[in-house]
């Protein structure tokens, strides 16, 4: 795709494939090759099912009794939600580190405007490649990825790019890719719509965009028939918004309570240099961002990815919220040095600070001999030049290359 191909598909929609399943299966990789279902227990409904549950028919909302006679071999996982949230967070970060225009739909699908990432990380089909590969070697889980010029095509594209794939739709095979879908596909069809659509004979999307506005405004109403008419059309005027969900995907706008970083290392380390020169790096990056939102935070949590992909966390909440880079990573480095690794093989690192509150809310308690101006005073020094500059014209020493 060329610059000016790229500049009119900026959107993206990312949705993760089987997402609890696939956690859930991350977990335990002795279901790797077995149908998995996720929830449901014995009167309860289905959160998720692998792809091979859904090869039997099994599906998310399905009453767990008919799921279990549809694939009685399916081996049923309760849900984690806090490693499900976790593993979401983290996801997040990753397409934050490409564009700081995400919208968070819900606990596994976001919409990605990269149309300032194009010059950085080239194409939004390259970067919805990379963006891919990064999910699936930092949280060994994978993703389906639609690229258009609207959220409503882009969403429709990453149904068809699944599992595992990138479909891109270009501004001139809108209406061929659009108009022989089921009308139900439309984003924001719901059943109703769609059975009363289907009993006015409107099958298709091309159906739908070859009826007049007039006469589907007079069938369905003013706002809806226009609203399915410029859907049809590939016509959506929508923009990514950012912004995250509540918990599981319920309610919306929440500010960020915790804001973190994590890295995959190139190959797997042991060397407790390296390690501590990467926490400095994300802390830099976690404690930069929570400057520039306004809050401190004052529980640190670290996490550790060992080579055979076992995870381990380990928090400290500090005496006073901060946002000070050196407060935080003296705390990553003690939480690191305290799991007494022994040139463990590392694959993953990350740091986070949780229980955000605005920095104004926070009172520091000064001691004696204290410093007038410290580390706070440096950071924001250094924010000063790198807002000007770049973000390298300022950085650690042992930072550099």
């Amino acid at each position: 795709m060329t610059s000016a191909g790229a500049s009119v598909t900026p959107i993206l929609h990312i949705d993760m494939d089987a997402f609890y399943a696939s956690v859930a299966v991350r977990e335990r990789p002795e279901l790797w090759d077995v149908p998995v279902i996720v929830g449901g227990g014995y009167r309860g409904v289905v959160l998720s099912a692998n792809y091979l549950a859904r090869e039997h028919g099994v599906r998310s909302g399905m009453p767990a009794t008919r799921a279990r006679r549809l694939c009685p071999q399916a081996v049923v996982v309760p849900p984690d939600h806090e490693l499900f949230g976790s593993v979401s967070t983290a996801v997040v970060e990753t397409f934050r580190r490409v564009t700081p225009l995400v919208e968070v739909v819900s606990l596994d699908e976001a919409f990605l405007d990269v149309s300032g990432s194009v010059r950085r990380l080239g194409p939004p089909a390259e970067i919805a490649e990379q963006v891919r590969a990064t999910i699936h070697d930092e949280q060994a889980i994978t993703c389906s990825v639609g690229v258009a010029a609207t959220v409503s095509v882009a969403k429709l594209a990453s149904r068809r790019a699944k599992p595992d794939g990138v479909v891109v739709v270009p501004p001139e095979e809108i209406t061929t890719f659009l108009h022989p879908l089921d009308v139900g596909e439309l984003y924001g069809v719901g059943e109703k719509t769609r059975a009363m659509l289907h009993r006015l004979g409107l099958v298709t999307v091309g159906d739908v965009a070859h009826t007049p506005v007039r006469t589907l405004q007079r069938a369905v109403g003013d706002h809806l028939g226009r609203h399915l008419h410029e859907l049809a059309w590939g016509d959506d005027r929508r923009e990514v918004v950012a912004r995250t969900t509540g918990a599981f995907g319920l309610g919306g706008g929440e500010p960020d309570r915790s804001m973190g970083a994590q890295e995959t290392f190139g190959r797997d380390v042991d060397d407790r240099a390296v390690v501590l020169r990467e926490l400095l790096r994300l802390t830099s990056t976690v404690t930069g961002r929570m400057r520039v939102a306004g809050v401190a935070g004052r529980t640190v949590t670290l996490t550790v990815r060992f080579a055979d992909f076992t995870t381990i966390t380990r928090s400290r909440t500090m005496s006073e919220a901060t946002d000070v880079t050196q407060e935080v990573y003296r705390t990553a480095t003690a939480l690191y040095d305290a799991l007494g690794l022994q040139r463990a093989r590392l694959r993953l690192v990350g740091v986070r600070v949780e229980g955000l509150a605005p920095r104004e809310s926070v009172h520091h308690q000064h001691v004696l001999g204290e410093r007038e101006h410290g580390w706070s005073e440096a950071d924001r020094a250094v924010d000063r030049a790198t807002r000007r500059f770049g973000s390298a014209a300022v950085r650690p020493a042992s930072l550099l290359s």
